[in-house]
């Protein structure tokens, strides 16, 4: 009887310990995983130097272009830019303009693509109103050269959209402006459709847009179609809410040449312009022109937005890329979204944080 008595004391303890042991792992399992952040980085239109019709070009081909704030450029898991005109060696067809007063045409060395890799971009939207200056010859030379350098693109009619894995994250990327052989901006239907695809394909959906008017009398979202020498360059506001509404987890805007505001809608980041980035001529980077955001944006593995930061650099003609120690882009930025979105749940710092005030 004793040593019944010994088992059954024992196998009681072993029933607690268990007992014990399947409480503490049922706790661990419910609770929720923590979600891995993402960063992805946008900045405005790239240039970086023309051949035509009479060459303004960089010293050294523009090797030092970006080099001050490269560091800057390559924190993230994925970089994004916009490429304005072409990447092209041979002569092309230039387009015809018609009014030469307020038209230009690019033609950048196919070499400067170095300048892009080495300063850590990973996928460039060839959706604009100069990725055609040269017809097909230049814009099937600006795909080839940045396929051969491992940058993805997306944006023309011939690759609209993208899906590429970094740091183990699927991103489908999609890029649209309101001009020949770019993806529609003002088709919302086929925005959605396209932006819906990629959300059932991929983790983070970016999406990139070149429209809205241009200059320093345009640094508002007007809220409604905004039309610019004759053509309508969509309803930039409109837009982005409709591709978040179709799954796009981050939107960047550029094309006005200027920066403008940020928003928060359904949890989702909107940067309506970025402004411009790196032009180094034949773009004017007079005053707020030459305000040059690199914006980073942390969302959760579900697109969710987390925080952000504006990094504040700028341009003067004929030069760098340089970091800006008074913070005037960021400082823009948090002026425009308080009066543009008073309503979003976002807050800018002078240094350029940007924390969400729901959370």
């Amino acid at each position: 009887m004793v040593i019944n008595f010994i088992i059954q004391h024992y196998l009681c303890r072993m029933r607690i310990l268990v007992f014990i042991l399947f409480s503490y792992c049922a706790f661990v399992f419910a609770q929720p995983k923590p979600q891995k952040e993402i960063s992805v980085i946008g900045v405005g239109d790239i240039m970086m130097g023309s051949s035509y019709p009479k060459p303004v070009l960089p010293p050294d081909d523009g090797k030092w272009l970006m080099h001050e704030v490269a560091d800057v450029l390559r924190n993230a898991d994925v970089t994004i830019g916009n490429l304005e005109g072409t990447l092209l060696d041979e002569d092309g067809t230039p387009k015809t303009c018609r009014d030469p007063n307020v038209c230009y045409v690019f033609k950048s060395p196919t070499r400067y693509v170095k300048n892009l890799v080495d300063a850590g971009f990973d996928a460039m939207s060839l959706a604009n109103n100069h990725a055609g200056d040269f017809g097909d010859a230049g814009r099937k030379s600006s795909m080839k050269t940045l396929e051969e350098a491992g940058i993805v693109h997306a944006g023309q009619l011939q690759q609209k959209t993208v899906v590429f894995v970094r740091n183990g994250i699927r991103f489908g990327f999609v890029a649209f402006a309101p001009n020949s052989n770019c993806v529609p901006l003002n088709d919302l239907e086929g925005a959605r459709k396209l932006v819906a695809h990629l959300d059932s394909i991929s983790d983070i959906v970016i999406v990139s847009f070149h429209g809205g008017a241009e200059g320093p009398q345009h640094e508002h979202v007007p809220r409604k179609a905004e039309m610019f020498h004759g053509e309508n360059r969509g309803d930039v506001y409109a837009f982005a809410h409709a591709v978040i509404d179709a799954g796009a987890d981050i939107v960047f805007g550029h094309g006005p040449h200027v920066v403008r505001a940020v928003e928060l809608y359904k949890g989702r980041f909107i940067a309506y312009s970025l402004g411009n980035f790196c032009t180094y001529g034949g773009i004017n980077v007079s005053g707020i022109n030459g305000l040059a955001p690199i914006v980073k944006v942390i969302v959760a593995s579900d697109g969710s937005f987390l925080r952000g930061n504006i990094f504040s650099a700028f341009q003067v003609a004929r030069d760098r890329v340089k970091p800006d120690p008074d913070h005037r882009a960021a400082k823009r930025i948090a002026e425009l979204t308080k009066k543009d979105f008073p309503e979003t749940p976002l807050h800018i710092d002078e240094k350029g944080n940007i924390t969400y005030l729901a959370r």
